[in-house]
C-alpha cells in the first residue's frame, strides 16, 4: 500500500466516525459564511502566497505545535498572504475541522480546506465550515470522481485547486477546464520531492489558469525558480511554521526583505 493509499484509508475511517445527518449538515450550510473568491488573489501581477496552517506531515513528522491556529492565520493575513490553507486531515497532518472553524472566524482572506477529498460528504462539510476552495488530488481520484467533485464544488460556490504531479495527471486535470492547477513537486505515493515538476509541468498550463507551485519551497530562490517557470502562486507551510517568525519568513519568500 502506498503512502497515499494509507492516508486515504484513514481519511475514510475518520469520516465514517464523524458523519452527521444530511439535515444537520444542511442547517450548517444555511448559516455558513459567504464564499470569498480566491481566484483574483491567485492571478495578480506578482506571485501570490498561499500560507498554510500545518502542524505535521508524513514526510517530516511534527513541524510545530500551533496551539492557536486562528492567531497564526491572522499573522499570515497581516503579513500579506493572499489565501490561507488549513489542513483538516488529523492522522498524518494533525489538523481538524475545528482549526478550519477557528481560522474562518479570525480572517477575511479566502480559505483552502487542505484534505484528501474522496467522498461527496466532505464537500458539503467543507462549505458548512466556511471553506472557499477545496483540494482535488488527481492521483487520489478516478476520472469520474474528479469531474463530479469539481462540479459539486462549483455548485456549492467553491473553487477547486486541482493538484497534479505528472504529465498524465495534468492532462486529466485540463480535461475538466479548471480555474486553478497546483503542481506538487512531492510524489504523494513515495513522498520524494523533485523540483523538476515545476519546470516540466507549469509551462504546459494555459496562462488563463492560476498555477500554484506546491512543496519544497523554503527560500527566495525556490520562489524565483517556480515563478520563472510560470507559477502565479506558491503554497508554503513548513517553511513558515518552522521559521519562528512567519511574518519575516513570508517577507523573505516574497522578496520584501534581503
Amino acid at each position: 500500500m502506498s503512502v497515499l493509499d494509507s492516508i486515504i484509508e484513514g481519511v475514510r475511517e475518520d469520516l465514517a466516525a464523524r458523519r452527521v445527518s444530511l439535515a444537520q449538515l444542511q442547517e450548517a450550510l444555511e448559516v455558513a459564511p459567504a464564499v470569498r473568491d480566491c481566484l483574483p488573489n491567485l492571478l495578480t501581477d506578482e506571485i501570490s502566497l498561499i500560507a498554510e496552517v500545518k502542524r505535521s506531515s508524513p514526510s517530516k513528522g511534527a513541524l510545530a505545535s500551533i496551539t492557536d491556529p486562528a492567531g497564526l492565520a491572522a499573522q499570515y493575513e497581516e503579513a500579506g498572504a493572499h489565501v490561507v490553507s488549513v489542513l483538516t486531515e488529523q492522522r498524518r497532518f494533525g489538523g481538524s475541522l475545528a482549526d478550519l472553524d477557528a481560522v474562518r472566524k479570525s480572517i477575511d482572506l479566502p480559505i483552502l480546506r487542505k484534505d484528501f477529498m474522496v467522498d461527496e460528504y466532505q464537500f458539503y462539510e467543507a462549505r458548512a465550515h466556511g471553506a472557499d476552495v477545496v483540494l482535488l488530488i488527481v492521483a487520489a481520484l478516478s476520472k469520474n470522481q474528479l469531474e463530479d467533485y469539481f462540479h459539486l464544488s462549483k455548485e456549492l460556490g467553491m473553487r477547486s485547486l486541482i493538484e497534479v504531479h505528472t504529465h498524465d495527471e495534468l492532462e486529466r486535470a485540463l480535461e475538466i477546464s479548471p480555474d486553478i492547477i497546483g503542481v506538487n513537486s512531492r510524489n504523494l505515493k513515495t513522498l520524494e520531492v523533485d523540483a523538476r515538476a515545476f519546470s516540466e509541468l507549469i509551462p504546459q498550463i494555459p496562462s488563463s489558469i492560476a498555477r500554484v507551485a506546491e512543496s519544497g519551497i523554503s527560500t527566495r530562490l525556490d520562489v524565483e525558480f517556480a515563478h520563472e517557470h510560470g507559477a502565479t502562486a506558491i503554497l508554503v507551510g513548513e517553511a513558515l511554521v518552522r521559521s519562528g517568525n512567519p511574518n519575516v519568513a513570508m517577507a523573505q519568500l516574497l522578496g520584501r526583505l534581503a
